[in-house]
């Protein structure tokens, strides 16, 4: 018997324990542990019942993901074996379940012949994240057993469901308490003494039946969630199978469209993304053990726009926020637009009214900055001006306690010149939120020159109860987000001089992939801020003289065209309407422009459009990896997937990159660079890399 599973019997029951730390996943050996304990059991007459659950944390989470696609040892059983072995078994099987049942551990217990799950457990069939869709029977067994309907929203959404729901939906027959083992022993004991007939999942068809039509308004429903990618899609062709084919043809359906999605493009870039995400928390130089300081209570400086997002996420995260202004009436306009923002989810139905009261009750506004005395994180959202910054942090060093972080949320400015105001630069940090912050999950955590290890892990653990993916970074103009940001506005801003208008530009991004275009994106982010902090570089770093710059960015804000907040920027905006409308104002402006510069307009396709926009992005992000500014490429393509609304089914710009293969993208910027100058000319990284016939993924962290 495998080392991963070990067997213990309880009262003529069979507890058969999976051993496989951290989340027990289906590795190779797994299945066959199982296997074997089942044949003993069977042929041991003083076994009654199977009882199959999870040592450690959680039942079976899954399977191992490193595995996929890969050739499995010589006579290694499969999932299909343990399957088949489960359904086969002449005696009942339990499965007993705390943690998770996810993906291929959900498709196991639905093989077993009962399922109990305690207060807390999950279950989901999140595959689709993946790109692929439940490939052991999941699509088939699913529907069979909850219905339908319900199988084919948590199959397509991949979402979880907590056991409560689980047990309404009847996916667990019951919730336990106490020791898991006992419990589920007392169950299949019950089951003996009753002499229930074994129930197979498979055979299960009298909850198939869907009105006429569910399917087309299946996939009507998921045109703009599923936009572009192929596994929601093939995910309602086998929900479809289960429901209009007997169960051995739709298995044989789902697994020739699983073996279609594990092959594609797309799983390999959501792959690459679900163990990026999971990498960004690993910091070579900052141990696992690194003393952390708890944030039990804290102050944000500014009650504007980002402030207020701020607050509310620490408010959302169930800890008190004091909201301090240094004026009544901004402070009083921050209050009503976090108030309106939550009457809105409230109203939307997606929060209840107590949850809001209880939010809003954590939030203390104040116009006095000594309020910050008894915050563990102080967190700055002030004017984006350096003088400004640094003359509040001098303030802040004299007020905040000895041990509190002084969080900036400056998005360009350098952190290590704030830090240098205070007598404390080693509790100094950059915490780059994104807007909107109550909504966005990535955290841009900006590492300074003296900022301790202690200060960087309590800001990296803050994350997780913020619920955002904290990304660390180091100091430069833009940090890595907005910096790699700079190259793609400027090549969508010159192709508005060559010809294309903003809804051309828009189009090709957002059929790319993208969640939205890059006007689209200024007018929601307010082309104003921008605005502001050009002419602030302008005047402290003014650019070189021959480098290439549009004037439509400074055109459009001295028209008093800021965005959606004044109903007119790239676009025209009606009342209480987010939707972009082309204005001719602003065709006339840019034409008007191309003819001032001497540039003759021609018709630009969608393919130039993104190739343009996108080597900026992948050049400029080599060079930051070449300056150790990011730990990681997957570090990178995270940034711009939460951040910026990169594709995540294209796994980000620097795994794109190597999907194109660094050799032809060296050759495209070498094509550029000859023919618009030194703008294209490709970062030293790739040049080695592409040399090397080497890409982003053979970078090494340490």
């Amino acid at each position: 018997m495998s080392s991963l599973v070990r067997v213990e019997t309880q009262d003529g029951v069979a507890v058969i324990a999976v051993d496989n730390p951290p989340v027990n996943a289906l590795s190779v050996g797994v299945p066959d542990g199982i296997i074997a304990a089942l044949a003993a059991g069977a042929a041991d007459p003083g076994i009654d019942a199977f009882v199959l659950l999870g040592a450690g944390r959680t039942f079976i989470a899954g399977a191992d993901i490193r595995e996929f696609g890969k050739p499995r040892p010589p006579g290694a059983r499969t999932i299909f074996d343990l399957i088949a072995a489960l359904e086969a078994s002449p005696k009942p099987v339990v499965a007993a379940i705390h943690g998770t049942a996810l993906g291929g551990g959900l498709e196991v217990a639905l093989a077993c012949h009962w399922r109990v799950g305690v207060e807390g457990s999950q279950y989901g069939l999140p595959e689709v994240k993946l790109g692929i869709l439940p490939g052991a029977g999941g699509t088939q067994r699913l529907p069979r057993l909850i219905g339908v309907e319900p199988a084919a929203k948590l199959i397509v959404s991949g979402d979880f469901v907590p056991a409560r729901k689980a047990l309404a939906l009847g996916i667990v027959d019951a919730l336990v308490e106490g020791d898991l083992a006992a419990a589920g022993t007392a169950f299949a004991r019950q089951v003996v003494a009753e002499g229930r007939p074994l129930r197979l999942v498979r055979d299960m068809n009298d909850k198939l039946a869907v009105p006429d039509g569910f399917f087309d308004e299946m996939r009507r429903s998921i045109a703009r969630s599923g936009r572009g990618q192929v596994a929601p899609w093939r995910c309602i062709d086998c929900v479809e199978a289960a429901a209009t084919l007997p169960v051995d043809q739709g298995l044989k359906r789902e697994r020739e469209l699983f073996e279609e999605c594990l092959a594609s493009p797309q799983s390999k870039a959501l792959r690459h993304f679900f163990f990026a995400e999971r990498e960004v928390a690993k910091i070579p130089d900052v141990p696992k053990d690194t003393p952390t300081r708890p944030v039990a209570k804290a102050a944000v400086i500014g009650a504007g726009t980002m402030g207020g997002g701020i607050a509310m996420t620490f408010a959302n995260a169930g800890i008190p926020v004091t909201l301090i202004e240094t004026g009544q009436e901004a402070l009083d306009r921050g209050l009503a637009t976090m108030r309106a923002n939550y009457a809105r989810t409230v109203a939307s139905g997606r929060m209840p009214q107590a949850t809001m009261d209880k939010a809003m009750g954590l939030v203390v506004g104040t116009l006095d900055l000594g309020a910050v005395a008894d915050a563990d994180i102080v967190i700055e959202a002030v004017f984006e001006d350096m003088a400004v910054k640094k003359d509040l942090f001098g303030r802040l060093d004299d007020i905040a306690k000895a041990d509190a972080i002084l969080a900036t949320n400056t998005s360009t400015l350098d952190v290590d010149e704030i830090a240098a105001a205070t007598r404390r630069p080693e509790k100094v940090i950059g915490t780059h939120f994104f807007s909107p912050a109550n909504v966005m999950r990535l955290l841009e955590v900006v590492r300074g020159a003296k900022t301790d290890k202690s200060t960087i892990a309590s800001t990296m653990a803050l994350a997780r109860p913020l619920k955002k993916v904290a990304v660390l970074v180091g100091v430069c103009d833009g940090f890595v987000g907005n910096r790699m940001l700079a190259g793609y506005m400027q090549q969508a801003l010159f192709l508005l001089e060559e010809g294309c208008l903003p809804q051309d530009v828009d189009k090709a991004l957002y059929d790319f992939g993208f969640a939205m275009g890059p006007f689209a994106m200024m007018d929601l982010a307010g082309n104003d801020v921008e605005w502001r902090i050009r002419k602030h570089r302008e005047k402290t770093k003014p650019p070189p003289a021959d480098l290439r710059r549009s004037a439509l960015p400074d055109l459009l804000c001295e028209a008093g065209r800021f965005g959606q907040k004044t109903a007119a920027g790239w676009y025209r905006y009606e009342p209480g309407d987010r939707t972009p409308h082309p204005d001719p104002t602003v065709e006339t402006m840019i034409v008007e422009n191309s003819a001032r510069i001497g540039m003759r307009r021609r018709a630009i396709g969608a393919d130039e459009i993104v190739r343009r926009c996108l080597l900026p992005l992948i050049n400029e992000g080599a060079r930051i990896l070449d300056e150790g500014l990011a730990l990681r490429p997957g570090d990178i393509d995270v940034i711009w997937v939460y951040g910026y609304g990169f594709p995540s089914y294209k796994g980000g710009p620097m795994f794109h990159a190597d999907q194109i293969g660094l050799p032809d993208v060296l050759a495209q910027l070498l094509r550029l660079e000859s023919e618009q100058g030194r703008f294209w000319t490709p970062s030293p990284l790739i040049v080695r890399l592409a040399e090397a016939g080497q890409g982003f993924s053979s970078l090494k962290v340490g």
